[in-house]
């Protein structure tokens, strides 16, 4: 069976980059500055960088206030398949 994982915290690092901490200990840096161009309507605000630093966990899940949620499971997966991630000891 496969590990559920959340985001257990982030730290803004600018321009629509953050480093995200998951619940399994692995940790990097993402940019996510590709929801700037995405033209779907419910990431329109995304256009404006101060948008996408309103961005709060809601149950392990990177949300914005108009509802916009990014799967951590899925983003977990994109980052292990980036090489991004590390393990990072709780004290880091």
């Amino acid at each position: 069976m496969r590990e559920v994982v959340h985001v257990r915290r982030f730290e803004k690092l600018g321009a629509y980059r953050l480093k995200l901490q998951f619940t399994d200990g692995l940790a990097g840096e993402w940019d996510f500055s590709m929801l700037a161009s995405d033209p779907r309507p419910v990431t329109a605000p995304f256009r404006d960088p101060t948008y996408f630093d309103k961005v709060f966990l809601d149950f392990g899940a990177l949300t914005w206030p108009n509802g916009f949620d990014w799967s951590p499971e899925a983003l977990h997966a994109d980052m292990a398949a980036a090489g991004v991630l590390k393990f990072e000891t709780a004290a880091a």
